[in-house]
């Protein structure tokens, strides 16, 4: 074989040695004149630069090149057609080269560089009509050049990429009728002869006789050319080759005919329920003819990876019923050595039972050989990777290095492990999910005994519940038979204590898809891999215990406990992503533990004694990652499920002090979000457990009444507000003193709940005491002070006295500006009051100002969706009411209730006074 070397300008032929051929890129194109191709000659005189043919060389050439490829053959000027015997051999090889290219360009010569692009639909309908035209699809050499290559990239004569053999899968197949599983790489000799000459059918050549020479490759025979026979006698000839090929006594077809295997240890399931799709993919990677072809299976225990294989392995008994069929257990050593010692007695193998033999080298030869024909080889829980790629003691070979190799033969492994299936099968990984709905209820039925007396509404509710997990349902149903209970029944217990639904979940059951020594329940072959994980990454087994102290869904990544490296972290997290436990959308996204997963692990915490430390680990974490709770919601939002989940254990003490550290956080959370109900919920169990532990005068006992107050305060429960506040000032009074920043702090709550009460004249004394004290104490920049001067503002706003109103407020904002910033929330909330007072002056353009540069920033700082956004823009939507601008009023008041609802929820107090704004406008009340 020649090939050009094209590392230069200049392209020299050199001769591939036999057995050591350099990777290279292949040529498909149509031919011009004969005058105007490249010849071998043309190459060798260093002439036929001029030919209009050498523009294709220089494609292909420039092609490789990029694609990082040194040497390109091209049939025009590669092979010496002067010499007989060279085009002979190149016209019977020609389908095996395509077949070992690492690139084919298909170069279309009548094709201009118009392109599909994204600009025009109409340009997009141009190419494809050309495409479909093309003079490349009525030849006939270019038929075995479209089949044999793995990948077929398609080019304009300008050498625009148009698309591959893969996307490009549609129209070729309506161009030229050939089945979609031959254009994606299966074992040609899958189909007929007579469809195999369909193919070529309205296919021309120049040579009549290249017709029948041209289709070689592809019924997998040789011959010699005979030019001058005509196309009828060389038809003749092809037929013949083909029968004899067919009928020769040591082909592995025939072969295979004679002899094959069939070694499964399961009969048939006839309960299996779809999965088609999964199992067309599954088919397309297998028998691919160019190599032996790895598939692995992978997804969560119980999910059904062994009765797909199962029911693949049948399907291909049913297809090729010449095609043997081993299948080997793998999980563990003991297991696979046994199967592979009754795989040899099977196959009839000599010596296999000698002690000294090695029996997996005796199946590797033996299925690596022409004479063992198509085979299909299946590795049934390939869970463990050390087993595979680890020298056990009494080996000089790792597992993996014992697989068979042959173009006739395929391997299947499934694994619960991600990462396995890739090391083991590499990109050909099929991965599978629970079922969907219309699945779930086909399954459940079929193992059902009486269907008659079940609620649809029953079953819908419990295969939700099941998460539609294959082995659970089956598992249900067995259950549900056995004890003469309904749907409904089930669906109670699942509701039960978390002992209890593991236990229920626990419950064993016959099923003769499985071996007889592994038990099969969901609680079980669960913890099955988390045993491995704990074993391989440690890190990993961390996560997941952590994650069964908090709520299954959204767990932020920032939360869980930090590795030695974020190398290790990731590693962790694949780890448990590649056994299905966890879900996750990016690699810096929320994650979500599969719900049986996340009760199957607590319940092993909590028999290992493990949960109570866990469950503190997790508060402390959580504290800690809470922080400071500010106006930035993103900051504290996402740990707010977590903290309500774990603040529901009653495995650590209410009075624990990291619990209502917790909880006392998790109230302000709860207050800063508007949710003031549970916010004052929480904030009576720490005020109640504060008194009990601290006493009722001790100042954090006084600071949790003040902040129980504010809940009354915003829910306008202005008696039981003061009352608390009263309380709380009098009492840090006596305890720290009336100057103290705390005290002072508290003594401007009950301010606020004065103004509130419509109480000024009180409210501004109080507000005046607090300012100067807090000056005083903190200085005039701190930024409690600058807050007092805020609410000390707002005060005089609704006393009418702008001027002094104003002369507070800017002097707050700019000192929010200078201690945190324009965007931080408090500069934003001295801003707002600022427009408040420009609006009741009627300053419009001042206000509007300042309103729209609130609006903006929080769209910049927070996100146009945030509530904070929300909150400005519904105040500058009452501003536009004000100056009469009563359409975009009420557009922008919609757009803020329809966030809202997505944002906050439509029962959030935020919310529904949006609504009761928006419908009273809708009405036309101002």
């Amino acid at each position: 074989m020649r090939l050009l070397d094209c590392d230069n300008d200049r392209f020299q032929l050199i001769k591939a040695p036999a057995g050591n051929i350099p990777r290279y890129a292949i040529l498909s194109h149509t031919w011009d004149s004969d005058t105007q191709e490249v010849t071998f000659r043309d190459l060798v005189d260093g002439t036929g630069i001029e030919k209009t043919g050498y523009d294709k060389i220089r494609f292909c050439a420039a092609q490789a090149r990029r694609d990082g490829l040194r040497y390109i053959w091209v049939d025009t000027c590669c092979i010496d057609k002067a010499n007989n015997t060279e085009l002979a051999e190149a016209i019977n090889s020609m389908f095996r080269w395509y077949q070992n290219a690492s690139r084919c360009y298909a170069y279309l010569s009548d094709i201009s560089d118009a392109g599909p692009t994204n600009d025009s639909q109409q340009s997009e309908l141009i190419w494809e009509s050309a495409f479909r035209k093309s003079r490349w699809f009525t030849r006939g050499w270019t038929l075995q050049e479209l089949l044999a290559p793995a990948s077929v990239e398609f080019f304009t004569k300008g050498g625009l990429r148009l698309g591959d053999k893969r996307t490009l899968e549609r129209q070729i197949h309506e161009i030229t009728n050939i089945a979609v599983e031959a254009l994606r790489g299966n074992d040609l000799s899958m189909f007929t002869v007579e469809e195999r000459f369909k193919w070529a059918e309205t296919r021309q050549t120049t040579l009549e006789e290249d017709w029948t020479y041209c289709l070689l490759g592809i019924f997998g025979v040789f011959m010699p050319l005979i030019y001058g026979e005509g196309k009828t006698n060389a038809v003749r000839r092809l037929k013949k080759e083909i029968d004899d090929a067919t009928s020769y006594d040591d082909g592995p077809s025939s072969q295979a005919a004679k002899s094959w295997t069939w070694m499964v240890p399961f009969e048939r399931n006839y309960s299996f329920t779809s999965r088609e799709s999964d199992l067309k993919r599954l088919h397309q990677m297998l028998f691919t003819g160019q190599h032996t072809a790895k598939v692995a299976i992978s997804g969560l225990g119980g999910v059904g990876k062994t009765q797909l294989a199962l029911e693949l392995a049948y399907r291909i008994r049913e297809e090729h019923d010449s095609c043997s069929v081993i299948w080997i257990p793998a999980t563990n050593r003991e297991s696979l050595e046994q199967a592979y010692l009754n795989a040899a007695a099977k196959l009839g193998m000599s010596g296999f039972d000698n002690a000294k033999t090695d029996v997996k080298r005796l199946v590797q030869d033996h299925l690596s050989s022409e004479s063992a024909g198509r085979w299909l080889l299946v590795f049934d829980n390939a869970d463990d990777i050390g087993m595979w790629v680890d020298k056990s003691s009494q080996e000089s070979s790792r597992l993996i290095d014992y697989m068979p190799k042959s173009i006739h033969g395929s391997i299947v492994f499934t694994t619960r492990d991600k990462k396995t299936a890739v090391r083991l099968a590499g990109r050909n990984v099929v991965e599978l999910s629970e079922m969907n709905e219309e699945d779930g209820n086909k399954l459940f039925g079929k193992h059902l005994v009486d269907q008659d007396l079940v609620s649809q509404g029953d079953v819908a509710a419990l295969l939700i519940q099941l998460m539609y997990l294959p082995l659970a349902i089956v598992q249900a149903a067995v259950y549900i038979n056995t004890n003469g209970i309904g749907p409904g029944d089930y669906l109670l217990l699942l509701e039960e204590q978390e002992e209890d639904v593991i236990d229920l979940l626990s419950e064993d059951f016959e099923d003769d898809g499985r071996y007889h020594d592994v038990k099969n329940p969901i609680a079980t072959t669960w913890l099955i891999s988390f045993e491995q994980i704990r074993h391989r990454d440690p890190l990993a087994a961390d996560y997941l215990s952590f994650m069964a102290c908090v709520d299954a869904k959204d767990i932020p990544q920032s939360l869980l406990p930090p590795g030695q490296s974020r190398k290790q972290e990731i590693e962790a997290m694949g780890t448990l992503q590649g056994y299905s436990f966890i879900a996750k959308r990016s690699a810096d996204s929320v994650v979500t533990v599969h719900r049986l997963v996340h009760l199957a692990m607590r319940n092993w915490l909590r028999k290992e004694g493990l949960l109570p430390n866990w469950t503190s680990r997790t508060i402390a974490r959580l504290a800690k990652d809470m922080g400071n709770i500010g106006y930035d919601r993103r900051a504290w939002r996402p740990c707010m499920p977590h903290a309500h989940y774990v603040l529901g254990s009653t495995l650590i003490s209410e009075d624990d002090e990291g619990r209502l550290d917790l909880l006392r956080k998790y109230g302000k959370c709860l207050y800063n979000d508007g949710r003031y109900q549970e916010a004052e919920i929480t904030f009576q169990r720490v005020m109640e457990n504060l008194k009990i532990k601290l006493g009722i005068d001790h100042p954090e006992t006084l600071r949790s009444i003040s902040n129980l107050a504010s809940t009354y305060r915003t829910q306008g429960q202005w008696e039981e507000a003061e009352k608390l506040d009263v309380q709380a000032v009098e009492g840090l009074k006596m305890k720290i003193g009336v100057d103290h920043p705390d005290t002072l702090i508290s003594m401007g709550n009950l301010a606020l709940t004065y103004v509130k009460q419509g109480r000024l004249r009180e409210a501004e004394k109080l507000q005046l005491q607090v300012m100067e004290g807090l000056k005083r104490k903190l200085g005039v920049d701190h930024g409690d002070t600058l807050i007092s001067m805020v609410n000390l503002g707002s005060t005089y706003r609704r006393q009418g006295r702008w001027g002094e109103a104003e002369k507070l407020q800017l002097r707050a904002i700019e000192g929010f500006k200078t201690r945190h910033g324009v965007d931080h929330p408090d500069t934003l909330i001295g801003m707002s009051n600022l427009a408040s007072t420009y609006r009741r002056q009627s300053r419009w353009e001042e206000a509007e100002k300042l309103q729209l540069q609130l609006v903006e920033t929080c769209k910049t700082k927070l996100g146009a969706n945030h509530p904070d956004t929300l909150h400005y823009m519904s105040k500058l939507a009452f501003l536009w009411k004000d100056r009469n601008r009563h359409e975009v009023a009420l557009g922008l008041m919609q757009t803020c209730y329809d966030l809202q609802q997505l944002t906050l929820g439509a029962s959030h107090p935020r919310t529904m006074a949006t609504q009761s704004t928006l419908r009273a406008w809708q009405r036309g009340v101002k």
